[in-house]
């Protein structure tokens, strides 16, 4: 293990924070963010995180790691062949719910001999759960009868962040979260107006961290601490709040240089980047027997019933009816149809994403199977990426012909106009969420071929987590964990910065 910063990772889900600040090497090899705790509540997204820390025990995974993701062998097999590592994850991880007195209990007597032993060399890093504060989870709230924002404890899970940060007094903090956060209220008063003071009080004196802004140049309120992911070489359009703060009375002995120490933009990544070459999946079929052939017939049928769809509705979209019957004519004659899962490895287009991703010693590609879809669904699959296809973007669910239009009452309203959102090649994706568990249609493939939502690696790969980065649970969990996460390589990039102001 590495002798750098002792890092604590709060609400931490499967560990993209973690993944990126642990990658940092000083040149002797060691760790320059070494990642002493991580707490998560959730059981399928902490096995992640604690199988995510007994890979970092290595120098070089073993063998047996590559053998467990590829299901040759099971985990107390894995643990059996290494004990001592598996000892030392358990100690790094912890399944707790933050804000509990009883959590509190177990979790401070560890927080205390972390504390002990890194002589002032502590570093907080962590997103409390956004639920209450994205635009999505304020609106679920208005529909609920009596709801009441000030007794809705999501919205105060910050201050268990704020007190261990008082708890802890880290050299510095890194907090995500999403960016509705800084138009959320609780009786009329600013959230995030709030944490901003709290956070710079967690010392104990108003003043006693200074908040830094990790974009240069950004032009508005809060501009500085709202990350555009895309900005930064991550093949995904995912606006974040993300807030630096350090120990004022240690940047007192600082050079000023810090203050210009933000994060470099890169060249743009696109879907393309890191899907395209992909091994090809047709989608399941969740109403009927989920056969080839099956599957076959659907599509084709699909693919028909979209192009006749699109000419019942006029003239304009005779170039998507013409594309949607050859490309059900491609489908009917082929002679070998796409698996629904597959192992083989695939490359990465662009060669620094290549580099973060890839893992040359993989003899598979985990967490890579398709999902099953509706018949009726596979039509509008069908034509939202055909129609994609052709203009470049996605559908508006005004541009849908009448007959494929689903039996939802809002669709005509407006408020789903991107209810079917295909992910082109030539652009980053839209946000990765955690509703890419409920249903796919936000995530549909750009191939019309294989006319399906994104698989868990895929979606993965979007949110830039390594190839060999194993998720647990079933696809529902493993969707919810790639969706809440932060972008591993995004959080190395702020690793990075921070280590630039620690070390200057």
């Amino acid at each position: 293990m590495g002798h750098g910063f002792k890092t604590v990772d709060l609400f931490a889900g499967p560990g993209g924070l973690a993944e990126g600040f642990s990658s940092l090497r000083n040149s002797d090899g060691t760790r320059v963010f070494d990642v002493a705790l991580s707490v998560e509540m959730e059981p399928s997204a902490f096995a992640t995180l604690r199988l995510r820390a007994f890979t970092r025990q290595f120098s070089e995974l073993p063998e047996c790691y590559y053998k467990y993701i590829a299901g040759e062998i099971d985990l107390p097999m894995l643990i059996r062949n290494h004990p001592a590592e598996w000892r030392v994850a358990v100690e790094e991880t912890a399944m707790l719910t933050l804000g509990q007195e009883l959590t509190r209990a177990e979790l401070d007597p560890r927080l205390h001999r972390i504390k002990e032993g890194a002589h002032d060399q502590v570093i907080v890093i962590g997103g409390p759960p956004c639920q209450a504060y994205s635009l999505v989870g304020r609106a679920r709230n208005r529909g609920i009868k009596d709801y009441n924002a000030a007794e809705d404890h999501r919205h105060f899970l910050y201050r268990e962040y704020i007190r261990i940060l008082r708890f802890l007094e880290p050299i510095a903090f890194v907090m995500e979260n999403v960016k509705g956060i800084l138009s959320s209220k609780v009786a009329g008063e600013s959230i995030f107006d709030q944490v901003l003071e709290d956070l710079r009080a967690a010392g104990g004196s108003p003043d006693s961290y200074t908040l830094l802004p990790l974009v240069a140049g950004a032009r508005g309120k809060h501009a500085g601490n709202v990350i555009r992911s895309e900005e930064f070489g991550i093949p995904q359009c995912r606006h974040r709040v993300i807030l630096l703060g350090i120990r004022s009375d240690f940047l007192a002995k600082k050079s000023l240089v810090v203050f210009g120490q933000t994060l470099e933009p890169a060249s743009r990544a696109t879907v393309a980047s890191v899907l395209k070459g992909m091994p090809a999946l047709r989608s399941g079929l969740s109403k009927m027997q989920d056969t080839s052939d099956n599957w076959r017939n659907a599509v084709v049928s699909a693919f028909r019933t979209a192009a006749s769809s699109c000419r019942t509705d006029g003239t304009w979209l005779n170039g998507v009816a013409k594309a949607l019957l050859e490309h059900a004519s491609k489908l009917e004659l082929g002679d070998d149809l796409p698996p629904r899962s597959s192992r083989r490895l695939a490359p990465v287009r662009d060669n620094r994403l290549g580099a973060w991703l890839s893992d040359g010693r993989l003899t598979m590609l985990p967490n890579h199977e398709s999902r099953g879809h509706m018949e009726s669904d596979l039509a509008r699959y069908a034509f939202a990426t055909t129609f994609a296809e052709i203009f470049g973007r996605s559908p508006k669910a005004a541009e849908f012909p009448r007959a494929l239009a689903p039996e939802h009452h809002n669709w005509d309203s407006g408020k789903f106009a991107d209810r079917f959102r295909v992910q082109h090649w030539d652009a980053p994706s839209s946000t990765v969420t955690s509703h890419i568990s409920k249903d796919g249609h936000y995530f549909i493939h750009p191939d019309p071929l294989q006319c399906r939502s994104l698989t868990v690696r895929e979606a993965a790969r979007l949110q830039t987590f390594p190839d060999n980065y194993f998720f647990e649970g079933n696809r529902t969990q493993q969707y919810v964990q790639v969706g809440n996460a932060v972008p591993p390589l995004l959080a190395r990039q702020i690793a990075e910065v921070l280590a630039n102001i620690l070390t200057h």
